[in-house]
């Protein structure tokens, strides 16, 4: 079996070979001996498993690939941390590229804060496709807004979120009827349990999911039918009832016009409010669609 690594980095997949080799290209160049850290790729019932992939890291990655029944991304975390050996877990997507110091950069955060939360930075690395850049400029508003203080942080992505395995175990996991949102129900429950969350940009992935207008139009409708499931959870935790926040959505709508970036700002403020639409409408759809 060997000792134990200080980290297991889990990643999730779904039918996109070509990504996951290219994130299993960057962890290989990752700065951290080789015996720190062990690499478990769950593949989520691909019709066709990534076997040949992950073979050709066999030599260069302490890797283990585990199969799952298509049951979304927050189980097959699941899945995969049940074989995890590493005393921290570190998750990231078949879409991401780890920079070389992403665990190094946890690791430090981790000898002053071991029980927290610990979530890195996500650049968009497609800076030509004016979906992914506008996706890019929401994240950046959300996490400016909900992570305001490193220490007191609020929320942090799944693809590039790090904690202790045994407190991930003992919170119960992620919650396996998410299909999105399951790292923001997450969060809030570690949160609710009193558990601490820190802020750590430094520990760098780069995102390259290439979107197009189809495709920016359903990855908001799914983010809003898993706010709902969110805030009706909440509500059933006693949070009490949904309440718009405000402050947000002004600051959301805002960015375009104060972002210095691409895509020009009549193209962002657009894809902006089109995304906002596309989260109600998912919102609004997932709330009449159950009893």
């Amino acid at each position: 079996m060997g000792r134990e690594p200080l980290f297991s980095v889990v990643i999730p997949t779904y039918a996109r070979p070509r990504q996951l080799g290219e994130c299993l290209e960057a962890l290989a160049r990752t700065q951290l001996p080789d015996e720190s850290f062990e690499v478990i790729v769950v593949d989520d019932g691909s019709t066709m498993p990534p076997e040949s992939v992950v073979q050709r890291f066999r030599e260069r990655l302490d890797i283990s690939l585990l199969a799952a029944a298509h049951g979304g991304p927050a189980a097959a975390r699941n899945h995969g941390v049940a074989r995890a050996r590493g005393r921290f877990l570190a998750f990231t997507d078949d879409d991401c590229r780890p920079e070389p110091k992403w665990l190094h950069a946890l690791a430090a955060r981790f000898a002053c804060v071991p029980n927290h939360i610990v979530g890195g930075r996500t650049l968009n690395a497609l800076t030509r496709n004016p979906y992914a850049a506008t996706s890019q400029l929401i994240l950046d508003v959300v996490y400016a807004f909900y992570n305001d203080h490193g220490t007191e942080a609020r929320f942090f992505a799944s693809n590039n979120l790090a904690l202790a395995a045994d407190r991930f175990r003992a919170v119960g996991g992620f919650d396996p009827r998410f299909s999105t949102s399951e790292d923001r129900e997450f969060c809030d429950r570690w949160l609710r349990e009193g558990y601490g969350m820190t802020y750590a940009p430094e520990a760098l992935i780069y995102h390259a999911h290439p979107l197009s207008l189809r495709r920016f139009w359903w990855q908001h409708f799914g983010y809003g039918r898993g706010a709902y499931r969110f805030h009706h959870i909440r509500e059933q935790r006693g949070a009490g009832r949904f309440r718009p926040d405000l402050p947000f959505y002004r600051r959301l709508l805002a960015a375009p016009f104060v972002a210095q970036r691409w895509p020009p700002m009549p193209i962002s403020a657009a894809l902006v409010l089109l995304s906002q639409l596309a989260n109600c409408a998912g919102f609004l759809c997932e709330r009449y669609r159950r009893p």
